[in-house]
C-alpha cells in the first residue's frame, strides 16, 4: 500500500488527532492484518508461472508537505528489485499400459510441465523400479507433435530426443512424453506388472547445471537468485529442481487350452446310424483351441497330430479355422477351411490369431486299420 500525505494537517499528531486514538488502533490492526495477509501468500506454493524470472521491478513513493502555510518541494524516494528465478516442474501421467510376452517397442505416456517462471531445458532420464516382477529393456524417448500427427499416441510425425533432453520448455508449457522400452522378457506371465519411473531434472537453457542456487542460510542477493519449489515426486525429494512419475506395464499374456476328442462317423456294419469304433470305421478328431477372457490374442499358432500305425488317414480331410457347437470344446463344427497337410506321420495344420475369449478348431478324419 502507498499512502500519499498532503497538507498541514499531514504530520503524524495532526493526523492522530484527527482520527482519534481508537481509530488510530484500528488503523495499526489494519495493517497488520494486511500484512499478514500478504505474507502467507507469500510462504504458500505457487503453482503457475507468474512473473518472468529476471523481471525488474520498479516503484517510486513521493512525500508531499507543507511548513506552516507553505507547500515544499516533494521528497521521494525509488526502491528497485529484480525478480528471481523460481524452478517448479511436475511430471504426470505414466497410466497402466498392457503388454504382452516378447513385445518390443512398449510405449507409456507422460505429461512434463514447466512450472518455473523462466524458459528452461530438463534433462529427461527413465528407469526401472526395484520391487517388481520384471525390467524392461533400454529406454528412448519422444516428444509429441501437436501439429501434426495424432495426438497422444506415438507415430511418425513425432520428435526423437536423441540427447534425452526437453530443450527450451517455455514457462507454463506442458508436453507429452512418450517413453519407449525396448522389450519385455518372453518369459513373463499374465499379470506381472514392471514400474518405470520418469524423471524431469531441470537445467539452464545450454543443458548445464542450474546456477545462483539459493539454499538453507543463503542470503537473497541484489542479481537473480534460483530458487527451489518443486514438491517430492514418485523418487526424488522436493525442492531438488526435479519431479517424478511412475507407469506400470501389466502383462497379458494368451491362455490357450486345447481340447482334443474324437467320434465314430461310420463303420462297416452300422454306416451313419449310431456307428461303432471298429476295424473300418472312420473316426473324426476335433482339436479345439481356446484363448482365455481378459488374455492377449494368440498368434502364429500351429498344430502337429502324431497319427499311430492303426489309423489310416483320409486324404483331404482337414478343415481349419472352424469354430465349436455351443460352446462344448468336444463338438467340432465342420465350418472350417481345407488345409493343413499330412507327412505321414503327422496331421498338422495352422490356425489365424485367437483373440481373447474366443477358439478355432481343426478337424480331421482316419480310418480304423482294417487289416
Amino acid at each position: 500500500m502507498n499512502y500519499l500525505l498532503r497538507g498541514p494537517q499531514s504530520s503524524p499528531a495532526r493526523l492522530g488527532s484527527f482520527l482519534g486514538v481508537q481509530e488510530m488502533k484500528r488503523f495499526s490492526r489494519l495493517l497488520a492484518s494486511a500484512s499478514a495477509v500478504t505474507l502467507g501468500a507469500i510462504a504458500a506454493p505457487a503453482f503457475a508461472a507468474g512473473t518472468a524470472a529476471g523481471t525488474t521491478i520498479e516503484n517510486t513513493v513521493s512525500v508531499s508537505y507543507s511548513v506552516g502555510t507553505v507547500g515544499q518541494d516533494d521528497v521521494s524516494d525509488t526502491d528497485t528489485f529484480v525478480v528471481d528465478r523460481m524452478v517448479n516442474v511436475t511430471v504426470t501421467g505414466g497410466d497402466t499400459t498392457t503388454v504382452a510376452p516378447g513385445e518390443t517397442a512398449v510405449v507409456t505416456t507422460f505429461e512434463v510441465t514447466n512450472q518455473s517462471n523462466a524458459t528452461l531445458d530438463f534433462l529427461l532420464s527413465a528407469a526401472n523400479a526395484g520391487g517388481d516382477d520384471f525390467d524392461v529393456g533400454a529406454f528412448t524417448y519422444y516428444v509429441d507433435n501437436e501439429s501434426s500427427g495424432t495426438q497422444g499416441i506415438l507415430d511418425g510425425a513425432d520428435t526423437l530426443l536423441s540427447t534425452f533432453t526437453l530443450d527450451d520448455l517455455a514457462a507454463d508449457e506442458t508436453v507429452t512424453v512418450f517413453v519407449v522400452a525396448a522389450t519385455v522378457p518372453g518369459t513373463v506371465v499374465t499379470d506381472d506388472e514392471a514400474e518405470v519411473v520418469l524423471t524431469a531434472s531441470a537445467r539452464e537453457t545450454n543443458g548445464d547445471a542450474l546456477t545462483g542456487v539459493l539454499t538453507s542460510g543463503q542470503a537473497n542477493t541484489a542479481a537473480m537468485d534460483t530458487v527451489l519449489a518443486d514438491v517430492a515426486g514418485e523418487t526424488d525429494g522436493a525442492n531438488d529442481g526435479a519431479h517424478s512419475a511412475a507407469g506400470v506395464y501389466v502383462v497379458s499374456a494368451a491362455s490357450l487350452t486345447v481340447t482334443k476328442s474324437s467320434r465314430p462317423v461310420s463303420d462297416p456294419v452300422n454306416g451313419t446310424t449310431n456307428p461303432k469304433m471298429i476295424p473300418g470305421a472312420v473316426v473324426e478328431y476335433c482339436i479345439a483351441v481356446e484363448n482365455a477372457a481378459g488374455s492377449a490374442t494368440a498368434s502364429g499358432i500351429t498344430l502337429s497330430d502324431d497319427l499311430p500305425d492303426d489309423l489310416v488317414f483320409v486324404p483331404g480331410s482337414i478343415l481349419v479355422d472352424g469354430t465349436i457347437v455351443g460352446g462344448d470344446p468336444t463338438d467340432c463344427d465342420t465350418d472350417g477351411s481345407a488345409g493343413g497337410s499330412y507327412d505321414g506321420t503327422f496331421v498338422t495344420g495352422s490356425l489365424s490369431d485367437i483373440a481373447a475369449g474366443e477358439d478355432r478348431t481343426l478337424v480331421f478324419r482316419a480310418t480304423i486299420d482294417p487289416s
